[in-house]
C-alpha cells in the first residue's frame, strides 16, 4: 500500500440534472437537484483511497453544516482528515452543476474556504506520493510541490498561471486537452511525465515530447462525467507509484475514469480497486 498525501480543495456539490445544457443566457427548467460531496481535491483523494492508497488530505472547509456534508464520505472511506483546517470566516466551497443525460457537464465553483489555504501553514510531511490541483491558491502548491520529497503530481485543473518550478518539479503532470492548450509550449518546462486525457477517446502519455503511451477506456454507459478526470489523475499516480509500466498505469487510469462515469455524483460514483480491475479485463 502507497502513502500519497492530497493537497487540495473540499467542495459540497449542488448537481441539477437536465435535459439538455442551457445555451448563454438562456433557462433550461425542469431539473432534478442533488448534494453530492466534492472539490478535485477531496475527489483525488478518496479515489486515491479506494483504488488502494492509504491517503492524507490537507485542506479548508468552513465553519458550518456543508463542511459535514463535504467530508462525509472521506471520512466513510478512511482518509485521514487531520490536516483539513477549519476556517471561521469563510464557507464551505461550493460547486454549481449542470448535468446533460449525456453526462456532458457545465460547472461554476464558489471557492469560499479553498481560497484561504495559506502556503506558510503546509508542512506535507512524508508521503511516498503528492497529488495537488489548482482550486486551491498557486503559492501553496509551488511551496507545497519545493518542500515535497517523493513523487509529485500536478494536475492542471483548472488551468490557471502556475510557477514554473511546479512544473519542473513534478514527475507527473495531468492536463485534459482544453486544458493543454491554454498552458501550450510552456508544459515543456516538465521534463516528468505529461499525461493529457481526451475523454471517451482515451489518453497518452508523454515525457521529453516524445509519445510513450496511449490508450482508450473500455465502453461503458455514461451516466455523469463527473469527477472521471479526478480518478483518472489519482488512478495514474498510484499505479506509477506501484512500479507498473508507463503502458499498464495508463491503462488502469483510463479504465478507472470510465469506471467514475457509470454512477451519478463525483464522490458515489468513484470505483474500487477490484471494479477497476474488471474493467481492465475487457481491453
Amino acid at each position: 500500500m502507497v502513502d500519497v498525501l492530497v493537497i487540495g480543495s473540499v467542495n459540497l456539490d449542488l448537481c441539477a440534472s437536465v435535459s439538455r445544457l442551457p445555451e448563454a443566457g438562456e433557462t433550461v427548467t425542469g431539473a432534478s437537484l442533488s448534494r453530492f460531496p466534492g472539490g478535485k481535491g477531496a475527489n483525488q483523494a478518496l479515489a486515491a483511497q479506494r483504488l488502494g492508497a492509504n491517503v492524507r488530505l490537507i485542506a479548508c472547509v468552513g465553519d458550518d453544516a456543508a463542511a459535514e456534508e463535504a467530508l462525509a464520505l472521506l471520512r466513510d472511506g478512511g482518509v485521514d482528515l487531520a490536516g483539513v483546517h477549519v476556517h471561521a470566516d469563510l464557507a464551505t466551497g461550493i460547486a454549481l452543476i449542470s448535468v446533460a443525460p449525456s453526462g456532458e457537464n457545465q460547472i461554476v465553483v464558489a471557492p469560499g474556504a479553498n481560497a484561504a489555504m495559506d502556503s506558510e501553514s503546509i508542512e506535507p510531511g512524508g508521503a511516498d506520493a503528492l497529488i495537488c490541483q489548482l482550486e486551491i491558491p498557486a503559492s501553496v502548491i509551488a511551496r507545497a510541490a519545493e518542500s515535497f520529497e517523493g513523487f509529485v503530481c500536478a494536475n492542471l485543473a483548472p488551468a490557471k498561471e502556475i510557477d514554473v518550478t511546479v512544473l519542473q518539479r513534478a514527475d507527473l503532470v495531468v492536463v485534459n486537452e482544453t486544458e493543454a492548450a491554454w498552458y501550450g509550449d510552456t508544459l515543456v518546462a516538465c521534463s516528468g511525465f505529461i499525461a493529457t486525457t481526451h475523454g471517451a477517446r482515451g489518453a497518452e502519455l508523454r515525457q521529453g515530447g516524445e509519445l510513450i503511451a496511449e490508450a482508450t477506456p473500455p465502453a461503458v454507459t455514461a451516466i455523469d462525467t463527473v469527477g472521471a478526470g479526478d480518478t483518472f489523475t489519482a488512478a495514474l499516480t498510484v499505479a506509477l507509484v506501484e512500479g507498473r509500466s508507463p503502458e499498464e498505469a495508463l491503462r488502469f487510469a483510463c479504465a478507472a475514469g470510465a469506471a467514475a462515469t457509470t454512477r451519478a455524483g463525483a464522490q458515489p460514483s468513484l470505483p474500487t480497486r477490484d471494479e477497476v480491475e474488471v474493467l481492465l479485463e475487457r481491453f
